[in-house]
C-alpha cells in the first residue's frame, strides 16, 4: 500500500513538473518529503527520551537522596544529608505536672451564709489569734504565724527647708471701676435704697409732665467712689427732658454712700443703676 501511495505520489509530480524545471526545489522537496518527515520524527522521538532518562542517569550516580520541590519555573533540586543515629538529641520525657495539696493551716469559717426561710443561726465562737480567715472551720491544723511585716522608715534627707512664699494679689489701680463679678458686697445708699427712692420722689419736678397722659421711664447710672460720693450720672430714656430732669434729682438727693467692696476686702469704685417710671395723667 505504500510504495503504492509513493507511486501516485511519483506520477502526481510527474503530471504537475511536466514541461517544467524539475530542478527547481520545490519538485526535489515533493519527491522527498516522507523520508524527511520519518527522520525528523525519529530525531524528535531520541531527544525526548533522552531529555527524560538524563535525570535518572545522574540519580543513579549519586548515594544521597534527593527532594523535589515543586515551585514555579524550573525544579530545584535539594540534598539531604543523612543524619548518623548517635547524632540526634536524646529525647526528652515529660513529667505531668502532679497535684501540691494546699498547706493545712488552722483556719476559721468565716463565710456569709446564704440566706434561707429555715436557716440555723451558726454557733458563735471566737477567731483564735493563730488562725486566719477561710471557708471552713479547721482549728486542728498549723498555726498562722503573726504577721511580723514593718515597713521600711522613711529617708529624711537635710536639704534645705523650701518654704511656699504666698503670691501677692495683683495691685488694682484706683481708678479702676470693679464690675458685678468682681464684687463681694455692692455699693449701697446710707439710709437704704427705699430711702433713696423716696428722696428721689421728692425732689423730682414733674410739673412740665403732668397732663401728658404718658409713662416716662429712664435707668440712672453713675459711679460711686470709694470715699462715698457719686460721679458721672448718666440717664438712659427715650425723652431728653425726662432725662435732664432724673439726673438733675438724682444730684439734688446729695447724701452719703457706703463704697463697693471687691473678693479682697478692698473699697472699689463701682456703677450703680437706679430705674425711673413715672406715669403723668
Amino acid at each position: 500500500m505504500k510504495h503504492l501511495n509513493q507511486n501516485q505520489e511519483f506520477r502526481f509530480n510527474e503530471v504537475l513538473f511536466e514541461h517544467r524545471n524539475k530542478e527547481y526545489g520545490a519538485y526535489a522537496l515533493r519527491n522527498e518529503s516522507d523520508r524527511i518527515l520519518t527522520k525528523a520524527l525519529f530525531v524528535g522521538v531520541s531527544l525526548l527520551a533522552a531529555i527524560s532518562i538524563t535525570p535518572l542517569v545522574i540519580s543513579a550516580f549519586t548515594n544521597e537522596p534527593s527532594v523535589h520541590v515543586p515551585v514555579d519555573g524550573p525544579p530545584v533540586i535539594i540534598k539531604l544529608k543523612k543524619v548518623d543515629d548517635q547524632q540526634r538529641p536524646p529525647v526528652e520525657i515529660v513529667k505531668p505536672v502532679q497535684p501540691v495539696s494546699p498547706p493545712n493551716v488552722k483556719q476559721v469559717d468565716t463565710s456569709v451564709p446564704v440566706p434561707k426561710s429555715d436557716a440555723i443561726e451558726p454557733i458563735k465562737q471566737n477567731k483564735p489569734k493563730d488562725a486566719t480567715s477561710g471557708l471552713i472551720d479547721n482549728l486542728k491544723g498549723d498555726p498562722v504565724k503573726p504577721d511580723s511585716y514593718l515597713p521600711p522608715p522613711p529617708v529624711i534627707g537635710n536639704g534645705p527647708v523650701i518654704k511656699d512664699t504666698p503670691v501677692p494679689a495683683p495691685k488694682v489701680d484706683d481708678n479702676h471701676i470693679a464690675n458685678k463679678g468682681e464684687l463681694s458686697a455692692e455699693a449701697i445708699f446710707a439710709g437704704g435704697i427705699d430711702s433713696f427712692r423716696n428722696k428721689v420722689i421728692g425732689k423730682f419736678d414733674s410739673s412740665g409732665f403732668e397732663g401728658t397722659g404718658e409713662t416716662m421711664r429712664t435707668i440712672i447710672t453713675f459711679v460711686v467712689e470709694k470715699d462715698g460720693t457719686i460721679s458721672g450720672i448718666k440717664a438712659d430714656g427715650k425723652d431728653a427732658e425726662f432725662n435732664k430732669e432724673a439726673i438733675r434729682t438724682i444730684k439734688s438727693v446729695g447724701g452719703t454712700w457706703k463704697a463697693a467692696k471687691n473678693k479682697q476686702g478692698e473699697t472699689v469704685r463701682s456703677y450703680f443703676k437706679f430705674p425711673i417710671t413715672m406715669n403723668f395723667e
